[in-house]
């Protein structure tokens, strides 16, 4: 059994900053974010880039980094969006049944085809696709306010068009949820991560 590898750490004005790097296959380019839990994560394509790469990175945006923690500090942790197994099993097939039934709609909005739909019990993810057209969402899509379940489908489905988080990946979104803003802030509320 392999010990597991400590996170880097790196030091800037006298404070540590511990990170973590990861390879994603929607990641595009190198992505920094904080979480609400207090992690640092750098994400990068599977072939983009190095770990000394996003060591650089976190150094030059180390002030924003910082400032980010202490916010995670003063705000209350997200809930957790895993649910009990009894709860799963009770509302999978509801949620299949939403989860289809808004794909149809809106894949035909933007022309994307679509393979297998699938319900999970995620700890944190509230969907995620794949690059054959896969897509993943949590069972609470069922018990969310429709206009919700809406955006998380459309976010999903947008990512066939648009592998990551550009602009143009956000313009894609508007089309169909000119409020995804609000319904972003709105999703945070119930607790979990976008993909």
């Amino acid at each position: 059994m392999h010990a597991q590898r400590p996170m880097p750490v790196i030091l800037h004005h006298g404070r540590e900053i511990v990170w973590e790097f990861k390879r994603h296959h929607l990641a595009r380019g190198l992505r920094l974010k904080v979480y609400a839990d207090g992690r640092v994560v750098v994400t990068s394509s599977p072939l983009f880039a190095s770990e000394a790469a996003a060591e650089r990175l976190v150094r030059q945006q180390a002030d924003w980094v910082l400032a980010a923690l202490a916010r995670c500090v003063r705000r209350p942790a997200r809930p957790p969006l895993q649910g009990p197994p009894h709860e799963y099993r009770r509302f999978k097939a509801p949620a299949l049944d939403v989860a289809c039934e808004r794909v149809e709609r809106f894949a035909a909005l933007y022309g994307v085809r679509v393979g297998r739909i699938s319900i999970r019990n995620q700890k944190t993810r509230w969907g995620s696709c794949s690059r054959a057209g896969n897509l993943s969402f949590h069972y609470k899509i069922a018990l969310v306010p429709r206009p919700l379940a809406d955006y998380l489908v459309v976010h999903e489905l947008c990512h066939l068009r648009s592998f990551d988080h550009s602009p143009r990946f956000w313009r894609l979104v508007a089309q169909a949820v000119p409020e995804y803003k609000r319904m972003r802030k709105l999703l945070a509320d119930f607790g979990g991560e976008e993909d």
